[in-house]
């Protein structure tokens, strides 16, 4: 019996698009949208999240506010907003995106501007398929700190160190907790719920806590 994976997402790939079309085209898409862009070197990606996808990027969401949470860190939650540099001709729209280090500094900005605003500081890509357009490139050319892959089975972390994300095995922002462990909680959602799955992935976070804290 052949089994047939179900699809997670969708990639459309337009080429040889300037950047003041794709300047264009986003504002014609407005932001009520589904999908989510990604330009670089004239390459435009538009990927549409499908169930899998956006469910797994709804649950670490989850776990992201639970860490923050238990850490006592302050965060704003900025989503798939839009990450656009003119002067770079690049842009991206992350899964989710988090402010947690530089929080204070757009606590109370209802649109960011990059050339005057920080980053976010933690970026998330759910990748159940290779995507078309480096978004690496992207986020490292924007500056952002923290960057997370999940490919549906393992979770990467990236930090930004000179010029070029460096995979680490622990987050700096969460540096007790083996945040790596995140895809066997995605998996305990599917046979115990989401809310059982996330009480107990902040237990196990206080344990880890402590462990280093006593």
């Amino acid at each position: 019996m052949v089994t047939t994976a179900i699809p997670a997402e969708t990639r459309t790939i337009l080429s040889n698009i300037s950047w003041q079309t794709f300047k264009i085209m986003l504002a014609e898409m407005g932001s009520e949208r589904k999908n989510r862009l990604a330009y670089d070197n004239g390459i435009l990606e538009i990927m549409t999240p499908l169930m899998p996808h956006e469910n797994s990027n709804r649950v670490i969401e989850g776990f992201v506010v639970a860490l923050c949470e238990e850490f006592g860190l302050e965060f704003k939650r900025a989503g798939s907003l839009t990450l656009i540099r003119d002067n770079l001709e690049r842009a991206s729209e992350p899964d989710s995106s988090y402010y947690i280090q530089n929080e204070s500094r757009v606590r109370n900005r209802e649109n960011i501007d990059l050339a005057i605003d920080p980053p976010p500081d933690l970026v998330l890509e759910v990748e159940y398929s290779k995507p078309k357009v480096d978004k690496s490139k992207i986020y490292t050319a924007i500056g952002v700190p923290e960057f997370w892959r999940y490919n549906g089975s393992a979770l990467r972390i990236y930090i930004l160190n000179d010029g070029q994300y460096t995979e680490v095995e622990t987050s700096p922002t969460f540096a007790s907790v083996p945040v790596k462990e995140i895809p066997r909680f995605i998996q305990e959602t599917k046979k115990n719920g989401e809310m059982a799955t996330t009480r107990a992935f902040r237990a196990w976070v206080k344990q880890q806590i402590a462990i280093i804290h006593p």
